[in-house]
C-alpha cells in the first residue's frame, strides 16, 4: 500500500513539474506561433529561419501558463493517479502475456481518464482567443456535455488508444530482444544496463508514435467552439483519419515533437497578425 501511494505521488509530482512543457507543446501542436521566425544557423552552421524554443515561448505565454495552472494540473493528477492504479501489478513473465495484459490496463486507463486529458487540452487551447470557455471542473463537464453530448468527452480517443498500443508493443519488444541477445547477464551493472535499455527503447518507440498523439490532441480540440480549435488555426476534421491525411499532405506529422532547434517549415509564410503559418 505505501508503495502504491509513493508511486501515485511520484506520478502526480512529476506531471505537475512538466505541466508548463505540456501547456507549451499542445500551444505548438495546434499552430500557435506567437514569435515570427529570426535567422539562425542550425547545428551544422547552415543559416536557417528558426522558430522561438522553449525558453522563449516560455515566457511569452508565462501568465496564461500560471492562471490555468490549478485547473490543468487538477486533471493531471487525476489521470496520473489513475494510470498508476491500472498499471501497477503487470506480470514480468512470458513476454506476450505480459505485454497483452498491460495494453488492456493502458487501455482500460486511457478510456477512463480521456475525458480529463480533453478538458486539460481546452483549457490550455483556450489561451490562443483569450477565452474562459473551460474554468472549473463541473463547468467544463457540463459544456461538453451540453454541446456535444457524451461521445464530446471522448474526442480523439482513437488515435490516442492505437498511439498507446503500439509504443507499448515496440517498446517491449525491442528491450526485450536487447536485453536477451544484446546483453551480457555475466557482466557487471547488468540491471543499471536493462533500466536504461528501456529507457532508450521507451524514448524510440514514443517518437516513431508521435503522429497519433498529434492527431489525438487535435481531433480534442478540433471544432469545440475555441479559436485554436477551428479555421485559420484548424480545418474541421470529420474524422481523425481525415487529420491525418491533412496533416501529412502539410508536412506537419511531427509539429511539435521538439521545443529545441526548430526551423520554419519548408514552403510557410509566417502570418504575424494570425500568430500562425499558412
Amino acid at each position: 500500500m505505501a508503495e502504491t501511494c509513493g508511486q501515485v505521488l511520484l506520478g502526480s509530482g512529476l506531471t505537475i513539474l512538466s505541466h508548463p512543457l505540456m501547456y507549451i507543446k499542445v500551444l505548438v501542436q495546434v499552430g500557435h506561433e506567437p514569435l515570427p521566425p529570426t535567422l539562425g544557423r542550425n547545428l551544422f552552421g547552415r543559416q536557417v529561419y528558426q522558430l522561438p524554443g522553449l525558453f522563449a515561448y516560455g515566457k511569452i505565454n508565462k501568465r496564461s501558463i500560471n492562471s490555468n495552472f490549478h485547473v490543468c494540473t487538477s486533471y493531471c493528477f487525476l489521470r496520473s493517479e489513475m494510470s498508476c492504479v491500472f498499471l501497477m501489478n503487470t506480470p514480468i513473465f512470458l513476454l506476450s502475456f505480459q505485454t497483452t495484459k498491460e495494453m488492456i490496463a493502458r487501455s482500460c486507463a486511457t478510456i477512463v481518464t480521456h475525458p480529463f486529458h480533453v478538458i486539460t487540452l481546452r483549457c490550455m487551447v483556450q489561451f490562443i482567443g483569450r477565452e474562459a470557455k473551460y474554468s472549473g471542473v463541473f463547468d467544463s463537464i457540463v459544456t461538453i456535455y451540453r454541446e456535444e453530448g457524451i461521445l464530446g468527452f471522448f474526442a480523439g480517443l482513437i488515435p490516442r488508444l492505437l498511439g498507446d498500443i503500439l509504443s507499448l508493443w515496440i517498446c517491449n519488444m525491442l528491450a526485450h530482444f536487447i536485453n536477451t541477445y544484446a546483453i551480457d547477464d555475466s557482466t557487471s551493472h547488468t540491471g543499471e544496463i536493462k533500466n536504461c535499455s528501456q529507457a532508450v527503447t521507451g524514448f524510440f518507440a514514443s517518437m516513431l508514435t508521435y503522429p497519433f498523439v498529434l492527431v489525438s490532441n487535435l481531433m480534442a480540440v478540433n471544432n469545440c467552439g475555441l479559436a485554436g480549435g477551428l479555421p485559420p488555426y484548424a480545418a474541421i476534421y470529420p474524422n481523425w483519419l481525415h487529420c491525418w491525411s491533412h496533416l501529412s499532405r502539410e508536412g506537419n506529422m511531427s509539429r511539435g515533437n521538439s521545443l529545441f532547434f526548430r526551423k520554419l517549415p519548408a514552403g510557410k509564410m509566417y502570418a504575424v497578425e494570425q500568430k500562425r503559418f499558412f
